[in-house]
């Protein structure tokens, strides 16, 4: 890997920023790699459009925004809409499967589809649903191994909730696994 951009999406209040802090964390701190993040969020607290940017290289990273990602997750109707165009060719498109219905096919994309505010709901709260995508993304991108992602989640969620967040990880991270196995990308 030289550089990959990166762009988590959703709406405020799903932990959006979060999933960029966990990775960029994992990847700087963990992984051996260099990585900046932006982000930008309407004026709204919750229910508006969020996004964060990570720029990931093997060297130092000199301009920090994202010109061409290679990998989107949009967790939201409205964060897809809004960026799915903008994905290189052959990027990676993750997306909440019960969230966001896509506009026909991608087929200069490579699809996933993730029912992480479905396992998140299973485990007991949709909150986790940022930590079931990240789970799925790390498995199906390979960007950031994780084992590094676990080692940097501890510091990013209360110390009460770490085992659930880390079950919830997991729990993507195992769906990510079987669905690379069984080749079900679009």
């Amino acid at each position: 890997m030289s550089t990959t951009e990166i762009r988590f999406s959703g709406f405020g209040g799903q932990g959006i920023i979060r999933c960029a802090l966990i990775t960029g964390e994992a990847l700087a701190l963990h992984d051996d790699k260099f990585a900046t993040m932006t982000q930008s969020f309407g004026p709204e607290a919750r229910g508006s459009a969020c996004a964060a940017q990570l720029v990931v290289s093997d060297d130092r990273v000199l301009y920090p925004y994202i010109t061409s990602p290679s990998v989107l997750m949009a967790l939201s109707q409205e964060a897809y809409e809004k960026y799915y165009v903008e994905l290189c060719d052959k990027g990676i498109l993750i997306v909440d499967e019960d969230l966001v219905k896509l506009r026909g096919e991608h087929p200069n994309l490579v699809v996933w589809r993730v029912p992480a505010t479905r396992f998140a709901e299973g485990l007991g709260n949709r909150l986790f649903t940022n930590l079931v995508a990240l789970g799925f993304f790390t498995a199906v991108t390979g960007v950031v191994t994780a084992d590094a992602m676990k080692k940097a989640i501890p510091g990013w969620v209360p110390s009460r909730f770490l085992k659930i967040n880390i079950k919830a990880f997991e729990k993507g991270y195992d769906h990510g696994v079987q669905c690379m196995s069984g080749k079900s990308a679009s």
